[in-house]
């Protein structure tokens, strides 16, 4: 995405917008950082005032006019975070939660709540938004499909069309506009928390709804945990309401390091999405891989398959970080079927391309020779471990490996 080109709605292009975005109003006030307020409560005299507020609350879920009232209503440092992030995204408004399930918990009973508990949803997404779906947890009832079969798994109760392009974890990537299409008047909610708004914005594409963990890129230094949902103001205003009920709300430190994250948010996706392209690359090239999935539209993550086992690689690297998640400035490594998609029917993992030899790679920071002389030493771990096996060496078929840039939906 150029980041030189103004965003929708703005003058500003993305990088501007990702350092002053939600900070406009600072040196009015005589402040460079914006302030950390950490009130759970606000004191007001004018009681009936207040009640006003509440009540146009209650009747809509805009946010309250006048000072804030209390803290599950709204924070005000949150508030920032929410204005420029919905800026980044291109949406009216953005609502931001506690955590990424938080907030998808969230969407799921605003449209239960209007009587829509049925999703149309295509796999894969993160292990535990399929687990959330799967499970029934909240009442809803899922159909898994392909994005061919969008259209005809809708139903008069389908209140959500769930993707998440590019896919975690295989990188698979899907044509939102097309999807977006096939869905009608039925709100589409995109997972976009591994390309962030840097690499694509699928309001433009005809989502409704924009699912962030937050916890990953948009926080970018792994010390904070949250979710945001960027969407229209009507659905926001539901969501806000869903948020004041069950009280799935950010803390005030998490939202300020958010808007700290976002200022730095193109220069760390580009730069990570270099060291990322160029390990593709040269994991495409090795025999010790049979296959590398990167997707089209770029960004920090890695799919890749080994020939060995795949659990070697983790024990063997010093330097890359063999932990869940992703996102931050140092490079992580994990083996999906262990642990982000576990909690998914084993059946289900592989029929979405899970495979027992995947591993998931997130790229970060540092120099791109130092991760290679990481991984090619974790990788030649598993290669001496078949060779003392009576193996003799890893060999893959040349049919199955990977190129760099090399998207594969496994559908």
């Amino acid at each position: 995405m150029d980041s030189t080109r103004a965003l929708p709605g703005s003058t500003r292009a993305l990088a501007t917008e990702a350092v002053h975005a939600g900070r406009d109003d600072l040196a009015r006030q005589g402040l460079h950082a914006a302030p950390i307020d950490l009130s759970t409560t606000y004191p007001s005299y004018d009681s009936r005032g207040e009640a006003a507020r509440i009540d146009a609350f209650a009747a809509t879920g805009a946010e309250p006019e006048g000072p804030p009232v209390y803290g599950r209503l709204g924070n005000p440092t949150v508030a920032r975070f929410e204005t420029a992030l919905a800026r980044l995204e291109g949406t009216d408004s953005a609502v931001a939660f506690a955590s990424g399930m938080a907030a998808l918990t969230a969407v799921l009973l605003v449209r239960a709540s209007a009587g829509l508990r049925h999703v149309v949803a295509v796999r894969p997404l993160y292990g535990c938004s399929d687990h959330l779906l799967t499970a029934g947890l909240l009442g809803s009832e899922v159909t898994w499909t392909d994005p061919a079969g969008i259209t005809d798994a809708l139903r008069p109760d389908t209140g959500l069309v769930m993707v998440e392009s590019p896919a975690n974890p295989t990188l698979a990537e899907l044509d939102l506009r097309a999807v977006a299409h096939a869905c009608g008047s039925v709100p589409l909610l995109a997972d976009n928390t591994f390309a962030t708004p840097v690499l694509q914005r699928p309001a433009e594409q005809g989502a409704r709804l924009v699912l962030h963990s937050a916890t990953k890129y948009l926080g970018g230094h792994g010390d904070v945990m949250a979710g945001v949902v960027a969407c229209d103001e009507e659905l926001a205003g539901q969501l806000r309401q869903v948020r004041f009920a069950t009280g799935g709300v950010l803390h005030p430190l998490a939202g300020y390091l958010l808007l700290r994250g976002l200022a730095t948010l193109p220069v760390r996706v580009r730069a990570a999405s270099a060291n990322a392209a160029e390990l593709a690359a040269r994991l495409a090239a090795d025999p010790r891989v049979t296959r590398v999935h990167y997707p089209r539209i770029g960004g920090a993550m890695i799919a890749f398959e080994v020939a060995g086992d795949p659990h070697e690689v983790i024990a063997g690297v010093r330097l890359v970080t063999p932990a869940v998640s992703l996102g931050s400035v140092d490079t992580l490594i994990q083996h999906p079927a262990s642990i982000s998609h576990r909690i998914v029917d084993a059946d289900d993992r592989r029929t979405a391309g899970v495979n027992d030899h995947l591993l998931r790679l997130s790229v970060g920071l540092e120099d791109v020779e130092d991760l290679w002389t990481d991984l090619d030493t974790a990788l030649g771990r598993t290669c001496s471990l078949q060779g003392a096996r009576g193996s003799g060496r890893v060999s893959a078929d040349p049919g199955a490996r990977g190129t760099a840039r090399q998207a594969t939906a496994n559908r």
